[in-house]
């Protein structure tokens, strides 16, 4: 029997549902300082991406829209572009530990998975700051990829 994935692909793989790192998660939403967070849950990309996207802001970059974030180039939008980084590849982990072979599905309905999701749009904002026009575009494809509606529900679509 051939199963439809969420997005409607009958051969293409099932979607990578992350697993919750409630810990981080419950931290954050209960407003502990997200360095805190990040240091005692470093495999938790919500922390990082909550990290990046509180740099961007610092650093100038509106995160609620997609224009206006070239060009800018500062500690914080640096900083920023590590923190995404870090948030963007230990959320390669552990999609790659959750059976993701690198393309394929990864709902941004899905909560737990939105830490990676976030990760990637603010390591693109980061990028396009900073001029890099190539990991910026590479960023937007890997959200496209992911899930169509990620790039919109972070401003970037």
């Amino acid at each position: 029997m051939m199963r439809m994935t969420s997005f409607g692909d009958l051969l293409g793989p099932q979607p990578v549902l992350l697993p919750e790192i409630s810990e981080a998660e419950d931290a954050l939403l209960d407003g502990t300082d997200p360095v805190r967070v990040a240091a005692d849950h470093p495999a938790a990309s919500i922390a990082w991406a909550a990290l990046a996207e509180a740099a961007l802001t610092r650093g100038g970059i509106d995160i609620a829209k997609a224009a206006g974030d070239e060009s800018i180039v500062n500690h914080d939008i640096v900083a920023a572009y590590a923190f995404a980084r870090t948030g963007y590849h230990r959320g390669l982990d552990l999609l790659r530990r959750n059976g993701w072979k690198g393309f394929g599905p990864v709902p941004w309905s899905h909560e737990p998975n939105r830490g990676f999701l976030r990760s990637v749009a603010a390591l693109a904002r980061a990028a396009r700051a900073v001029g890099e026009s190539e990991e910026y575009a590479r960023c937007l494809d890997l959200l496209e990829d992911c899930d169509p509606r990620a790039a919109a529900e972070l401003g970037l679509g």
